[in-house]
């Protein structure tokens, strides 16, 4: 029988979230990796199953890699999950899973629920081009040089924040992303108390002072298009005349120099007519 190590999404509140493929999968499985085997031990008591557990999580995902690419080697099936969510999304589970890769074992995923993507669709951002950042670094050069790199994103931003820090990870985005920036704070989803919060970080930095409990995602709009720098009346009368000495007619250069430039025809006409070409 052919290795496979199985990863497999698991609720990240609301029990029913769980698939019936990821039920199956801790049915059957020979052994799971837990990252917390107390709180998983709750998920295979509800489903009924009476799997063996073994731990892995941040502080020994090294050292049982070997001891599970062992257990892999003998066929037997392995079903790898953390305690909420997608193993391996800021979560324990990524260095295992390369590891098996490069063993040539076949990974076998079973998507399920995703505090990343539940967020963001309910944000009312967009979400046709997204950055998932997870955590931000706690301090030092590191937060700093991430949050000046966030600045610039134009991609709709996705980042996790523990419910101690949320609030001040609002402030320091705010401060350098700007105040007014649209953003989403989304609280124990899919739970009995899931809320969402609606604002600019300014808004929702103030909003959360007070600190916030359970799970923490946050969705933040991306930056802005950057403003084109104006154009000078004689440089678009350059392209234009650049664009004639290639054969486009003068109608098609002004066109087009004016879309290029994101300014009125009318005006590079005149520049056009003022130049007195």
């Amino acid at each position: 029988m052919a290795a496979i190590l199985t990863v497999v999404a698991t609720p990240i509140g609301n029990l029913g979230d769980l698939s019936p493929r990821a039920a199956e999968a801790l049915h059957t499985a020979d052994l799971v990796l837990a990252e917390d085997t107390r709180r998983t031990g709750k998920l295979l008591q509800h489903i009924g199953s009476q799997v063996p557990q073994r731990s892995l999580h941040d502080h020994n995902e090294r050292d049982r890699i070997d001891e599970v690419l062992a257990v892999l080697a003998e066929g037997r099936r392995v079903v790898l999950v953390s305690d909420a969510g997608t193993p391996a999304v800021s979560d324990p589970g990524y260095r295992l899973i390369a590891a098996a890769v490069a063993a040539g074992i076949r990974i076998e995923p079973i998507p399920g629920p995703s505090a990343v993507l539940a967020a963001l669709v309910a944000s009312g951002l967009p979400s046709d081009r997204v950055a998932f950042d997870g955590f931000l670094p706690r301090k030092g050069a590191a937060r700093s040089e991430r949050l000046a790199a966030l600045a610039t994103e134009r991609r709709t931003m996705v980042l996790f924040a523990s419910p101690r820090r949320a609030s001040a990870d609002l402030g320091d985005l705010a401060a350098a992303l700007g105040a007014d920036r649209r953003a989403v704070v989304a609280r124990e989803l899919t739970k009995l108390h899931e809320q969402l919060l609606r604002g600019t970080l300014g808004e929702l930095a103030s909003t959360t002072s007070q600190g916030l409990r359970g799970e923490v995602t946050i969705v933040i709009d991306g930056a802005p298009d950057p403003v084109a720098a104006p154009v000078s009346a004689a440089e678009l009368v350059r392209r234009v005349r650049d664009l004639i000495a290639t054969g486009v007619s003068k109608k098609q250069a002004i066109a087009t120099v004016a879309e290029a430039a994101q300014v009125p025809k009318r005006d590079v006409y005149q520049a056009v007519v003022d130049a007195g070409s």
